[in-house]
Order: C-alpha cells, then structure tokens, then sequence
C-alpha cells in the first residue's frame, strides 16, 4: 500500500480555519444588524399583518424617568428590574409600559405589567402574582396595549418548563384599561 499526501496548499491549518471563524461572524453579525428600522424581519416577529412599534417620529418620544418610578411590587431585600418597556404618545400624553419583576438571585420571578404617565404614577395593567413571564410588549397605533407571555396550566407544572403561550390585550374602556387574554398549550416535542 502507497502513502498518499497532501500537498501543501490543499492542507487546512490555523489561518484557514481563523479566516472561516471570521467569515461566519460577519455573516452572523450582519443578520444580528438586520432590525426593523431597516426594514427586515427579525426573529419572532411575523412579516404579515401591522407593526406593533408606533409610527417613528423626527424627535425620540418623552418617556418616564424609570429610575425615579416606584412600581408597586413586593420584593423584599431585592431591586425591582424592568425587563421590557414601550413608550409612546396616547391622547396626546406620553407612556411607558413596563414589564418588571423582582431580581432574585437564582430563577426569574413572574412580571408585573404598569403603564407609567408623565407624573410617573404607575397604574396596575397584570400582577406578578399571576405568575407569567411577559416576552413581547408594544402599544400599538390604535391605542391598545399588547403582549405575550409565557405561563403555567396549574401549580403542578414544573417552573422551567411553561406549557401556556398568553395574548395579551389591554384597551382603555371608560377611562380604565380592561384586559383580554387568550391562552394557548405549548406542545412540546
């Protein structure tokens, strides 16, 4: 049997694969760039239907000073975090919408949803005490407030595993805001 060799040039070696690395994380970094401000499709958003970011404007939109808010949540010894915030202008005053919950040490603790005006009172839209995740948060053209969120079925389901998708809705019905959700089983595979 004859030894067969490779010849210099057709050999890969630590410049070859450097040069790939390098190539496969401008193409990742590139296609992380892509946002919707371009006009592209990001991951987790539908390309069909209306957006549910407001309508961009030349001045960026006046929102609360979150650092000065006190949401009224329950967390003992730990800060509040905001994990989740959408600002824009309903019947002519600035809001933010925060979904925050309390920073614990280990696991992530349900979201409280607020809506903070200009005078950065926050009025209740979802307790924690619900027990969901929210995942996605806008105010839409329209007025509504609308979200996602992640829950459970029943105390038995096992914290790291949510098996309900939650649609939120919250529109403003005779000066209060009214909530609608819509929960749909996670299969899993």
């Amino acid at each position: 049997m004859t030894e067969r060799r490779i010849p210099g040039h057709a050999r890969s070696g630590l410049k070859h694969w450097a040069l790939v690395a390098a190539g496969c994380a401008a193409v990742v970094g590139g296609a992380l760039g892509a946002t919707s401000a371009t006009g592209a499709v990001t991951a987790g958003r539908s390309a069909a239907g209306p957006t549910a970011e407001p309508v961009p404007t030349a001045s960026p939109l006046p929102e609360a000073d979150l650092a000065k808010v006190r949401l009224p949540l329950e967390c003992g010894p730990f800060p509040v975090a905001v994990s989740l915030k959408a600002s824009a202008v309903l019947e002519g005053e600035p809001v933010t919408v925060v979904a925050a919950h309390c920073q614990a040490d280990m696991g992530t603790p349900p979201d409280g949803v607020f809506l903070v005006g200009a005078d950065g009172a926050p009025v209740l839209l979802l307790p924690d005490a619900d027990g969901l995740t929210v995942t996605e948060l806008a105010v839409r053209s329209d007025g509504s407030i609308r979200g996602k969120a992640r829950g459970y079925s029943s105390p038995d389901v096992p914290r790291f595993s949510p098996d309900l998708q939650v649609e939120l809705v919250w529109t403003r019905s005779g000066g209060a805001w009214a909530k609608t959700e819509t929960r749909t089983p996670v299969h899993s595979a």
